[in-house]
């Protein structure tokens, strides 16, 4: 068995967006093995369990992925994981992955797929909401899929907001209140907030909405209105009303599951589409095992290993 480490050095995030779109593909077409992911609730945040089963990558393991929003307080990250390949014939560990990086560039990979099938210009205004690795991530990852004209973003402290300019200085990037940063093409929210933060009226006709944050059951960033008013896609049907932006909003009767517009696969593989330039369109991200997997694939063959015997 191996022990890969610094799995996220010499990644093409191009190679990365490519693979999980084809996961994507994969999930629409009805290829895949993935239960919907386990939550254990702990004393200051949570830990997952997601396993899955890949046949077109020949892949089959489970991640576990823990969120507890004041690791930074304490100098570590919100978000830790660890995945587990296994041999598809014996079940026997192959390798275990630090998976830590690589969930911050999977979840990119996923908003980026979203925008690039979702958005109806090529070359974007961007709003990011938050300041956090994983609004880097899908700032990074967009941008391989979109042409960044210009770069809004909102955060709670200015000295983060700093050094996320700092961060992308190949684009025009300015701090803005929050209503103008969602006054663009493409919007990301990356906050773990459990109320709403974005109004429905800073919201115009024809933006694409990459709504991350919510992750959780009782997490949501966005005015239910501006549910009723846009085409919503999921990333996994029963992920997404248990724990992605939509679950309060149907847990209080104000949306219904049977008004998903479709899932993420769908779209990639042609199936569903928006309706129009013109409509709001949301990407209700949870995070998938299977993008988990796709990364997995191509990071065994570029980090770093150390081999442990097991049995």
């Amino acid at each position: 068995m191996q022990y890969f480490t610094d799995t996220d050095m010499g990644l093409d995030l191009s190679q990365v967006n490519m693979s999980v779109e084809s996961a994507f593909a994969d999930h629409g077409r009805g290829l895949v093995q993935m239960p919907p992911k386990v939550y254990i609730t702990l004393p200051e945040g949570d830990f997952r369990t997601m396993p899955a089963y890949l046949p077109s990558l020949s892949i089959a393991g489970v991640k576990i992925v823990n969120v507890h929003p004041k690791n930074p307080q304490i100098g570590l990250p919100t978000v830790m994981a660890l995945t587990i390949i296994l041999d598809l014939a014996t079940g026997q560990p192959l390798a275990i992955i630090n998976a830590t990086r690589l969930t911050d560039m999977r979840t990119g990979a996923a908003g980026a797929v979203a925008a690039k099938h979702l958005s109806p210009r090529k070359e974007i205004v961007l709003g990011v909401i938050g300041t956090g690795r994983q609004a880097m991530a899908q700032v990074a990852a967009i941008s391989c899929e979109l042409k960044i004209k210009e770069i809004r973003i909102w955060g709670r402290n200015p000295v983060h907001v700093r050094k996320f300019a700092d961060r992308f200085m190949e684009y025009p990037c300015m701090a803005a209140q929050i209503e103008k940063a969602c006054d663009c093409d493409v919007l990301v929210t990356t906050t773990p907030s459990t109320t709403p933060i974005i109004r429905s009226e800073w919201i115009h006709e024809g933006t694409h909405i990459n709504a991350i944050g919510a992750d959780a059951p009782g997490k949501e960033e966005l005015d239910p209105a501006i549910l009723r008013r846009a085409q919503i896609f999921v990333d996994d049907m029963a992920q997404a009303v248990h724990s992605g932006e939509i679950n309060v909003p149907i847990r209080t009767g104000l949306y219904r599951a049977d008004e998903i517009a479709g899932t993420l696969g769908e779209v990639v593989i042609g199936k569903k589409q928006r309706s129009g330039a013109e409509t709001i369109t949301i990407f209700d991200s949870t995070g998938l095992a299977i993008q988990d997997l796709a990364i997995a694939k191509i990071a065994m063959q570029h980090g770093r290993k150390i081999e442990l015997p097991f049995p």
